[in-house]
């Protein structure tokens, strides 16, 4: 008998293992679904210079010299007009709502200061909330707008003096006008931090009640599955509640986020995603049968719902097909809301559709879990 290594001996634990892998069809899922989400993710979905971002035209006159110049924002890739005849008020809620990312306003009297080579101006409002996303746009504008006006006149745009000289792009960083990263990084922080440690800790709670065997004690007491999740999920809003206000104060008092809107309508965001997130560990502790299954589940949600948010990268910036996967996830929602009213000063009004999304997220995770505690009781 080998008393350091036996061929036998390892082989008999080797088959174990694998016997006890198979049977875990939680980890071995993991084992290979993060690797294909991160590889799908990374390879197709995540994009550092988003194209045709939503534009919004404001022209009171649509001449042919207005129509070349959109025509050739069109063509660099960057712009998609999703309207043409906006109004300034139209325009104005469609970027505070984020619609869109830039407002083109070109004046009544456009046309005839082209002719007259009068320096014609046009405005290009840009939504500065995420500066990576408006910096490439903004960078191509005024030599492409000037270029297509020297063609529609029938000028030669043979030199890049010449065309900057015949137009005047006057471009105004919206709600971030010094292109400060940290008043981007820090509103979406709240919601990563809170995403993490909501999730987890509330779906570690009901699996550690498996674990432990004190499980029939909890079912034991004359209480109704409505009744024994509020009691698990409730005490983690006070975690959630320090959090918020550690990171609120943070953001104020070392990095100078603005607060441009009202406190009242972050509570209520925030109240809503806390819930949101909380049942939504709940049900993760209803599959789960071990806490480590629970970690491992929490993740699995963690991971894509942070690169399709737009926290890391732009969310305009990601394909069609990336988007619409990117709205099932509540934090996409909450960074909507809470840069909107922090860094634009968004009323209840503007920010009704991610109040109304996370409400919905909220009563469907709420049904679910319910449904699937009773299940896991049978």
């Amino acid at each position: 008998m080998n008393r350091f290594l036996s061929l036998g001996r390892l082989l008999a634990l080797l088959r174990k293992e694998s016997i006890q892998m198979r049977r875990d069809r939680i980890t071995f899922a993991m084992m290979l679904g993060i690797p294909l989400i991160q590889l799908m993710l990374f390879g197709f979905a995540i994009n550092t210079d988003p194209k045709m971002l939503p534009t919004a035209l404001v022209a009171p006159t649509q001449d042919r010299y207005t129509r070349a110049m959109v025509s050739a924002l069109e063509l660099t890739g960057y712009y998609r007009f999703v309207t043409t005849d906006a109004t300034a008020a139209e325009a104005e809620t469609m970027i505070a709502r984020g619609d869109v990312a830039f407002v083109v306003t070109v004046p009544s009297d456009f046309g005839r200061r082209v002719e007259r080579a009068d320096h014609p101006q046009i405005l290009i409002e840009a939504d500065a909330t995420d500066p990576s996303v408006a910096s490439g746009a903004i960078s191509t504008l005024g030599t492409v707008a000037a270029e297509a006006l020297l063609r529609e006149t029938g000028g030669e745009a043979t030199a890049a003096e010449r065309a900057a000289g015949q137009l005047s792009v006057v471009v105004h960083r919206r709600y971030n006008p010094e292109g400060i990263t940290q008043y981007n990084i820090v509103p979406g922080l709240l919601g990563v931090i809170l995403q993490l440690t909501m999730v987890m800790m509330t779906a570690m709670a009901l699996t550690r009640e498996i674990e432990r065997g004190t499980m029939e004690n909890l079912l034991s007491m004359p209480a109704t599955p409505l009744e024994i999740m509020l009691g698990k999920v409730l005490p983690y809003f006070v975690v959630g509640a320090v959090q918020v206000v550690v990171v609120l104060v943070a953001a104020r008092l070392i990095f100078n986020v603005p607060f441009q809107g009202a406190l009242h309508i972050i509570v209520a965001g925030v109240f809503l995603f806390v819930l949101a997130l909380v049942i939504l560990g709940y049900l993760i502790s209803t599959v789960s049968r071990t806490q480590m299954q629970a970690m491992q589940l929490t993740f699995f949600f963690f991971l894509p719902s942070l690169m399709l948010s737009g926290f890391m990268f732009p969310f305009r910036g990601m394909p069609v097909w990336a988007q619409t996967l990117g709205e099932i996830f509540p934090l996409t929602h909450f960074l909507r809301l809470i840069r909107a009213v922090m860094l634009k000063g968004a009323d209840a009004v503007t920010v009704a559709g991610p109040f109304l999304a996370l409400f919905a997220f909220v009563v469907l995770l709420m049904a679910v879990a319910l449904r699937r505690f009773r299940q896991t009781l049978d």
